[in-house]
């Protein structure tokens, strides 16, 4: 039997403000009925959750914006914070036509994806899954570390338990190299000092249900931080993830993907439906 991998299209959309967002989407949406995820890369990129949409897009029908000023695309003055991403991705399910939604958010997506659980106030968000997400202050002694500070071996060493995974930065062209700065530059506009110190106070309104994911080798994000996370919830599940860093989604596909499932049985879809 042949498996077929639902074809993945680029586009871009112009919400109502005039902001213009690139996209990758994976799958039918004609079929979807409404329903479908949103995955949100974080400072690594859109590249970064290809793969974990590729197959998640056998399931589903599943769409990857591009952070504006990612990767090259254009970001106005006026998009300069994770709120207004928030905000962004909330006006583009609903010119999407989606009303049932799992949003996805790894690194500082899963703070965007926070804080559109915050801000959905016409109920079209499903479910959260915070993939190795930043957002709330670290309390100390923990410490969120900075890749623009690291440098790229560092936060390679950091970000995957796998060496193999490990990018050489001796194999880069300086074309990509400028590009990663660029990258950088961007988030630090969007997250400023990295994390929001009153986030955390005001989590406890997210009503949907929320699985948090942890890479029990993250060196970016501690483990004790997004237990943290996952308590600042009302309705949220832990799952730490064995031999992981900081992308458990690319290192353990099959163990992030069965707690999904198991998630979506359990507190998504209880009944079955």
């Amino acid at each position: 039997m042949t498996v077929t991998t639902p074809a993945r299209t680029t586009r871009t959309v112009e919400l109502r403000n005039g902001l213009r967002i690139t996209l990758d989407e994976y799958g039918d949406a004609a079929t979807a009925a409404g329903t479908g995820a949103l995955v949100l890369h974080g400072g690594a990129g859109p590249r970064s959750v290809a793969g974990f949409a590729t197959a998640m897009s056998e399931h589903a029908y599943v769409v990857v914006p591009t952070h504006p000023g990612f990767d090259g695309t254009h970001r106005p003055e006026s998009t300069d914070s994770v709120a207004d991403l928030a905000v962004a991705y909330l006006d583009l399910i609903e010119e999407l036509g989606l009303t049932a939604v799992m949003v996805v958010g790894n690194s500082i997506g899963g703070w965007v994806t926070a804080e559109m659980g915050l801000r959905d106030n016409r109920g079209r968000i499903s479910a959260l899954v915070l993939l190795a997400a930043t957002g709330i202050t670290p309390e100390p002694p923990l410490e969120i570390a900075d890749p623009a500070k690291l440098g790229p071996i560092r936060t390679g060493e950091l970000a995957f338990h796998k060496p193999e995974l490990r990018l050489d930065p001796s194999t880069l062209s300086e074309q990509q190299k400028a590009g990663t700065a660029a990258n950088q530059r961007t988030q630090a506009v969007y997250t400023g000092a990295g994390h929001d110190p009153k986030l955390r106070g005001r989590l406890h309104r997210v009503t949907v249900p929320v699985l948090v994911l942890a890479g029990e080798q993250d060196g970016i994000v501690p483990l004790e931080y997004e237990r943290t996370l996952a308590a600042s919830f009302p309705r949220a599940t832990f799952r730490p993830v064995p031999q992981a860093g900081h992308f458990p989604h690319i290192e353990q596909p099959g163990t992030v993907f069965g707690a999904i499932g198991d998630f979506v049985d359990a507190e998504v879809k209880p009944d079955g439906e």
